[in-house]
């Protein structure tokens, strides 16, 4: 087994992630198995209770694991499910270790950074090589090289590479190279400097990846080369795509999986035939359909990440540009909500906590439910649209969830087992069955009666009124195997007005997108002709 370590320097946000997943893809493409993780150096347990204005969106695998964003990018370009031990945070390692040492494992010896935090972090790499059994594991280093927080991951990937054996390990460092107009010139010092930071953590990278918005040039790349101490081709020049999904593309052109199969001994071809017809494919699309995304958090669009990839995916397979309007649902009221959604094709209503802008979204589900406009509700989203119609056509007074109201009719609350317990990591998580019924938007969309979809919940649909809103029209299409729990609500004689309790934009892929995203785009569109 091989493993690829891959750090970032001078300046955070450089795309290290979506470099790491680039690499997988090139890797996956010539035929090898690809794991990939995240440690983060943040101390909280997970990114589970982080605001997302601050941090972006929480990304769940299949097995329920909240993570890092940059675990989408990982999935979305890899096109294999992540676990568990996708994800570790300075927090789950001083946690566990802590743990170990009150059950007394440590056999009463003095716990240290060093062995008994870096070995932790260790076994958190051995653990996803075992669990995935892959060929290659690429696991990327959070934040930025000299970061106080950072030395302990970096101790453990050195210790790591000399237990595995350098042949079986390579570093790859993520630099910026800034453009400097006053003198019209690309400085690589910055790097230089980054390198020798990662040189006194004792590891020397193997391979360098210029960050830059266009091309620094070949005489800056054989410079940091030079002073680097590293082969010419092992300098790798890293520009901004015009999409995302052209970095791969971009990277293999430049050599980075060529010559990261020459230092591992690997001769498989790599066959980027399919991923260039997507690519084609992206860039033949004509014309534009508005999509209205109601949120609360829109000041930050990496909230949203998941939600709008899988609009762009969407876009793709309908061959029409995707333009979001981005809509703060606090500053929507009845006086405005016409006039604020008035551009838009289609609405959509994406999850979140807490009852900020709540009144808000619900305006614009009745505006897209009164006004035929395609509308898909996603977790908070589907809650949404179950509380604006208990109150406007099931004349259910004082509808609401029992997340922001103590008394009145919640028709949804939490769920029983959940009562009591604490914040973190207590809500319905990962993939759970979900049986479709028959003549339905969602039937249409899956061509399937049993589907698998990821969950980040609470609050669910409260049967108590289920017999009620059923009179009244609402359509209860996808339930739980067993009846007991309510997944989708949909309504008919509209063109497409949906909620889905759990994520399907965790499972869209650029090349498989998703098909509830497919339709809704579909419908938005020909609702505009």
């Amino acid at each position: 087994m091989k493993y690829i370590f891959v750090t970032g320097g001078v300046v955070s946000g450089l795309g290290k992630g979506i470099v790491a997943a680039s690499l997988g893809r090139l890797l996956k493409q010539r035929g090898l198995k690809i794991a990939s993780q995240k440690f983060d150096p943040y101390m909280n347990i997970d990114p589970g209770t982080m605001n997302p204005i601050q941090h972006g969106e929480v990304f769940v695998t299949e097995d329920g694991a909240e993570t890092d964003l940059d675990l989408g990018h990982y999935e979305r370009f890899i096109d294999e499910n992540l676990n568990k031990y996708s994800n570790l945070t300075s927090g789950k390692v001083y946690w566990r270790v802590l743990n170990k040492e009150r059950n007394g494992e440590y056999n009463g010896q003095t716990v240290q950074i060093i062995p008994h935090v870096t070995n932790e972090i260790k076994r958190f790499i051995r653990k996803n090589a075992e669990y995935t059994k892959a060929d290659i594991v690429i696991t990327e280093i959070g934040g930025t090289v000299g970061d106080i927080e950072s030395q302990p991951f970096l101790e453990a990937i050195r210790q790591f590479a000399l237990e595995v054996g350098r042949k079986n390990c390579l570093f790859i460092h993520v630099c910026l190279v800034p453009f400097i107009s006053g003198s019209d010139e690309y400085k690589s010092k910055p790097t230089q400097h980054s390198v020798k930071e990662m040189q006194s953590n004792g590891i020397n990278p193997d391979i360098i990846i210029t960050r830059s918005h266009d091309d620094c040039g070949e005489n800056i790349r054989n410079k940091i080369a030079a002073f680097c101490n590293v082969d010419n081709d092992c300098v790798i020049q890293n520009s901004t795509a015009r999409s995302l999904y052209e970095v791969p593309i971009m990277l293999h052109k430049n050599g980075l999986d060529k010559v990261v199969c020459k230092k591992f001994h690997i001769k498989n071809k790599c066959d980027l035939s399919s991923w260039k017809e997507m690519i084609k494919n992206i860039h033949s699309r004509k014309g534009k359909v508005v999509i209205g995304l109601v949120g609360k958090y829109v000041s930050l669009k990496d909230s949203y990440l998941s939600i709008v990839e899988s609009l762009n995916h969407a876009s793709y397979s309908n061959h029409k540009y995707v333009e979001i309007e981005w809509i703060d649902s606090e500053k929507i009221t009845k006086e405005n909500v016409n006039e604020s959604l008035k551009n838009v094709q289609g609405i959509i209503v994406p999850g979140g906590f807490g009852n900020r802008g709540i009144e808000g979204m619900i305006l614009a589900c009745e505006y897209a439910r009164t006004n035929k406009i395609p509308y898909f509700g996603i977790c908070l989203g589907m809650q949404i649209a179950v509380i604006e119609y208990a109150r406007n056509v099931a004349h259910i007074s004082n509808a609401n969830s029992g997340e922001f109201i103590e008394n009145g009719n919640k028709v949804i609350d939490i769920m029983e087992d959940q009562i009591g317990a604490k914040i973190g990591g207590t809500m319905r998580l990962g993939a759970y069955p979900c049986s479709i019924k028959d003549n339905t938007i969602m039937k249409e969309a899956y061509n399937s009666s049993l589907i698998y979809e990821r969950h980040r919940h609470r609050y669910e649909f409260n049967n108590k009124y289920r017999d009620e809103l059923e009179k009244y029209g609402l359509v209860i299409s996808g339930t739980s195997p067993d009846n007991k729990i309510v997944e989708t609500i949909e309504i008919r004689n509209h063109p497409f007005f949906i909620g889905v309790q759990f994520h399907p934009e965790f499972k869209s892929r650029p090349n498989k997108v998703h098909p509830l995203f497919h339709q809704f785009i579909k419908k938005a569109i020909e609702g505009n002709k």
